[in-house]
């Protein structure tokens, strides 16, 4: 995939967007509300591309590591059942199960407080479990999209960002890719259909001005560096054409408790 595309805008779903009083009708029960909220409301001149969330069980999976517990404790149940101890073994394994019904749940309410919501000027994102918060991403602060499948059907897309005004890593998680700490890189989790969210980002992020790379394939930490998914990698060049682009803060990524 690659962002460095310079064909033209992506139609908007005209379903998806309306006069908004709030939202436009279509987000008003998609997820959590702006309230009115600027940096969570798409503007009325803002065409809307796209919006999701996560799919419970992959952020349950992935972000809250449902499945590394349970082979844990499934280990400590066969270790203590191989030396006869029985009674560690019912309680191992009744702590499995209150342990993966928290898990579970903080990825439900995780889900349940999460909308994404793509324009064709900036990436919204409405997330917190205990405090709301809004993320306000605009395009043209990109500097590279890294995606990761997770899953035929679900996948992981985390943004490079330019500027210096950055977020801390515990305001984004779990929606954040992990260890990156110095700069956090903002992610969408657990997306259905990533791929095509992929190339809407690309031809929406193409509007204004060149990418300094391309879409990769996230790499697990630890392992050599991302291969691309489509094409060579592409560098900024200079002079590129942002006729036509809304006019957004180079202030790069802001957000702030709702």
């Amino acid at each position: 995939m690659d962002l460095n595309t310079k064909k033209g805008l992506p139609a908007a779903d005209p379903e998806l967007h309306a006069k908004p009083r709030f939202d436009p009708p279509e987000l008003e029960n998609a997820g959590p509300t702006a309230h009115g909220d600027p940096m969570g409301t798409p503007a009325e001149d803002e065409r809307i591309l796209w919006k999701g969330r996560p799919d419970r069980a992959v952020l349950a999976r992935t972000a809250f590591h449902t499945r590394s517990v349970a082979i844990y404790f499934a280990a400590l149940v066969a270790i203590s059942l191989a030396m006869g101890n029985y009674q560690s073994a019912a309680i191992i394994a009744g702590l499995c199960v209150a342990g993966l019904g928290v898990l579970n749940l903080l990825a439900w309410l995780s889900v349940r407080s999460t909308l994404y919501i793509l324009t064709d000027t900036r990436l919204i994102m409405r997330i917190g479990m205990a405090i709301e918060t809004r993320i306000n991403i605009p395009l043209k602060q990109i500097a590279a999209a890294n995606m990761k499948m997770r899953g035929k059907e679900h996948g992981d897309i985390a943004f490079e960002l330019k500027g210096e005004r950055l977020l801390g890593y515990l305001l984004l998680w779990p929606h954040v890719r992990p260890f990156r700490l110095a700069r956090p890189e903002p992610m969408l989790r657990g997306i259905p259909e990533p791929e095509k969210v992929a190339k809407l980002l690309a031809d929406a992020r193409a509007a204004h001005g060149a990418i300094e790379r391309n879409l990769t394939e996230i790499k697990e930490a630890g392992t050599p560096g991302a291969r691309q998914v489509n094409g060579p990698a592409a560098h900024a060049k200079s002079g590129a054409s942002l006729s036509g682009t809304k006019e957004l803060s180079d202030k790069g990524l802001e957000g702030a408790p709702a």
